[in-house]
């Protein structure tokens, strides 16, 4: 019944034995040092089914941290702690992209050893963080000298050949749901005055050096690019979504990367998807509440190319072999989403065999 989710497909140098791919989903499981645990590789392996596996996001710096119990690689010592996770869901014949984070101003002094969050402006998210002391607003962030913005770049790229060399088939660079990249897109959190802000060129620059030097460290069919422009989360904001992102998927379309992988709300809101994937003319990665039905729809009007699923994939480890028999999807439990142990995480059952 759905034949066309279930084809084969590629996305830069990799093929996949088909078009589900498990989204990057924060589980925050790691240790200290930002070390990603030995149940990762379980966890990743039992969800290897999927066409592309992409990781969670993995920190490019210890400022760029948000809270604890994210992965790291930024350092030799999670290089190698990445690598049985990779070697694990490779076994399983499955390739594996890592996503490359900096979280900006979606950070508190308390995970950062008191420092201040850096920011493209000095302005801080609405609302409250949950912090181990309790709750309390979002502190102002720092906004980045334009020195500064180079060495950041370069947190990248370092992080980019650190994954490939672990074992990673190519990084995802995540520029979406209100972290620093997508602070330095859109103008609601971008106030600057320099070469990093103002017009939507300016404002794709950081977006763009990123990119490029990533794709110099490890090749451009080897690297994707999170968008989402129609999230709130953090706050975020734009005068105009359409042609902010609609020059940012052009300009990477041009690069010839493995693909564009866009978040967006599947039944709210304005839908900048169908523009974005027009202007990227490339593989495109569609995210946000599909089920198997509108999977498939998206991928024979030709709407997506692929299509990520998140929360489906927490509950359902089998989740393509369900779609290709029929069975019910199981439901996630949310209270176990973030940090924990196995429960919640590697315990969640496979459907009978028929």
């Amino acid at each position: 019944m759905w034949e066309a989710l279930l084809r084969p497909a590629r996305a830069g140098v990799v093929t996949l034995r088909n078009r589900v791919v498990m989204a990057p989903m924060t589980r925050r499981r790691s240790g200290p040092s930002n070390l990603p645990g030995p149940l990762a590789a379980t966890y990743y392996a039992q969800r290897a089914s999927a066409g592309l596996v992409i990781s969670e996001a993995a920190l490019v710096c210890a400022e760029g941290a948000s809270y604890p119990g994210s992965p790291g690689i930024y350092d030799d010592a999670q290089l190698e702690a990445w690598r049985p996770i990779v070697s694990a869901v490779h076994e399983r014949g499955a390739p594996m992209f890592l996503q490359l984070w900096h979280a900006g101003r979606f950070s508190d002094p308390e995970f950062l050893g008191g420092a201040q969050p850096v920011a493209p402006s000095a302005i801080a998210i609405e609302g409250q963080l949950k912090v181990a002391s309790g709750a309390r607003p979002f502190v102002v962030p720092r906004a980045l000298d334009a020195s500064e913005i180079s060495g950041i770049v370069q947190q990248f790229a370092d992080g980019a050949r650190r994954a490939i060399a672990a074992g990673f088939d190519g990084v995802e660079v995540h520029a979406a749901q209100g972290y620093l990249i997508d602070q330095f897109l859109r103008d609601g959190a971008n106030q600057r005055d320099d070469a990093y802000g103002g017009s939507v060129e300016k404002r794709a620059r950081f977006l763009l050096e990123v990119v490029d030097a990533v794709a110099g460290a490890c090749g451009a069919d080897r690297v994707g690019v999170q968008l989402s422009p129609a999230s709130t989360l953090g706050g975020m904001h734009d005068s105009d979504p359409g042609k902010t992102f609609g020059y940012a998927a052009a300009q990477l379309g041009a690069r010839g990367l493995a693909y564009l992988h866009v978040f967006e709300p599947h039944a709210e809101g304005p839908r900048y998807s169908p523009a974005l994937r027009g202007a990227f003319h490339g593989t495109f990665i569609a995210n946000g509440g599909y089920d198997a039905k509108s999977a498939t729809a998206a991928i024979e009007s030709g709407e997506a190319d692929l299509v990520s699923f998140g929360r489906p994939f927490i509950a359902n480890p089998d989740l393509v072999e369900r779609i290709s028999d029929g069975s019910a999807w199981a439901k996630p439990d949310p209270s176990t989403f973030y940090g924990g142990d196995a429960r919640g995480y590697t315990d969640y059952p496979t459907r009978p065999n028929p």
